[in-house]
């Protein structure tokens, strides 16, 4: 009897795990290592969507049976490039599937972009989300903060930063972090889009749940909703207009905290001398003049868009590992055989957590379909290599562990789960008796 195929995915994200329920679907008997550099699964699910959107986060649970699988195994703490490269993952197993996502963001590329106060969304999110490699997000002192882009992150930022911190006080969100809201005193949130709010990426429900945050009032510039014809416009367009339009008519005239959206406007400089302490914006509509809007800032977020980070060893080009629906391919065009991207690092930083699944779907069927003809390989053995450099993965029971400390961690505090951000905690349950 021939030995189990062996399959590698390089992500323990929704991506991942996805391609990882596809090919058990049609190939339950596959021997699949899921890789990942952090000793927690779940990727952007855990660390990227917003704390208290606690059913998008359910999805962990369904995808956390990938794990029941005999043959399936969680390897944490293993970085491609660092702890492995992409050739002794080829070695090793008959396929080699990354999913290893976008992990940095795009540039406004103005200037004073670099003056302290100007940071990144994705690192403002990773900050609220416990990542462990998230930077603090100090808000001392910051009572206008601005957003640039209209998408669901810059949405949710634009949310949290709005929202009583009482509210949030029964999400898993670090001690730390809920510490920081409750002392910010935040007044003014200007959310920035470069287009009409038709054209906005952010999804309806989204949008009306900050339209809707208690306690707000909602101004807007740069467009007249009435001037927009719905009958030019899809569904989600119309909806978003409407929504909109609907939340200003019913603004209060006083509120002690303000969401200020700025349409057809972007920033042109952003002025201060130690620290950021205005944004400058210019109008962007088709024949617009004007000298446009100064905003007062000491928060500046970019939430323009992510981009993918080159795995060493492996082809990498405009964002993307090049590939041609999930085969890998060089960059000039010739194929990779038994290598695959799935994901945003396959098709770009688009999409919600759920368009993954199509896309596991099509790049797990190209997988199954090569193994049936790729010839068998003696391949080598990945966990010698990894134990001669000192490498000692974790594991999905770790991971149970971490989970379990999370779920004691807020009992104690009277919330489902408080998240466990610091490394040092993480490692110290990972390996307890070290």
């Amino acid at each position: 009897m021939d030995e189990a195929r062996r399959v590698a995915i390089v992500g323990a994200g929704p991506a991942g795990l996805f391609t990882a329920a596809a090919l058990l679907a049609q190939s339950p008997d596959l021997s699949i290592d899921i890789f990942d550099r952090l000793p927690t699964p779940f990727g952007l699910l855990r660390y990227g969507v917003a704390p208290d959107h606690a059913s998008i986060k359910a999805v962990a649970t369904t995808l956390a049976r990938v794990f029941d699988a005999p043959g399936v195994r969680f390897l944490g703490l293993v970085e491609v490039g660092r702890d492995v490269t992409p050739d002794e993952l080829h070695a090793a197993y008959d396929a080699v599937v990354y999913a290893v996502g976008a992990a940095d963001d795009r540039h406004l590329g103005i200037p004073g972009e670099d003056l302290p106060g100007s940071r990144s969304a994705r690192q403002f999110v990773a900050w609220y989300s416990g990542h462990p490699d998230a930077e603090p997000q100090p808000l001392a002192g910051v009572r206008d903060a601005v957003v640039i882009g209209v998408g669901n992150v810059a949405v949710d930022v634009a949310r949290i930063l709005l929202k009583d911190p009482a509210a949030l006080s029964a999400t898993d969100m670090p001690d730390a972090v809920l510490a920081e809201l409750q002392r910010a005193e935040i007044e003014h949130v200007w959310l920035v889009g470069r287009r009409g709010p038709e054209h906005a990426s952010f999804t309806t429900p989204e949008l009306r749940e900050l339209l809707e945050t208690p306690g707000i009032g909602v101004t807007l510039d740069g467009v007249d909703p009435a001037a927009i014809d719905p009958e030019t416009l899809e569904r989600h367009a119309r909806a978003n207009v409407a929504a909109i339009a609907a939340a200003v008519a019913a603004s209060p005239q006083v509120a002690p905290r303000w969401l200020h959206l700025a349409f057809w406007h972007r920033p042109a400089v952003l002025r201060g001398e130690d620290r950021v302490r205005a944004v400058r914006l210019e109008p962007t509509a088709p024949g617009a003049g004007g000298d446009g809007l100064e905003v007062a800032a000491d928060l500046v977020l970019r939430s323009i868009g992510y981009r993918g980070v080159p795995v060493p060893g492996l082809p990498f080009d405009d964002g993307r590992i090049p590939n041609l629906e999930g085969r890998a391919l060089e960059l000039d065009g010739s194929a990779r055989p038994g290598e695959y991207a799935v994901g945003w690092i396959k098709r770009g930083p688009v999409g919600l957590i759920g368009s993954n699944k199509k896309d596991a779907a099509e790049t797990a069927a190209h997988v199954l379909e090569d193994l049936a003809t790729l010839p068998r390989r003696r391949l080598t053995d990945l966990a010698a290599r990894l134990a001669a450099r000192g490498v000692t993965p974790s594991t999905f029971a770790d991971w149970r562990r971490i989970d379990a400390a999370e779920i004691d961690r807020g009992g104690i505090r009277g919330r489902e789960r408080t998240k466990i951000e610091a490394w040092h905690d993480l490692l110290d349950l990972v390996r307890p008796d070290a």
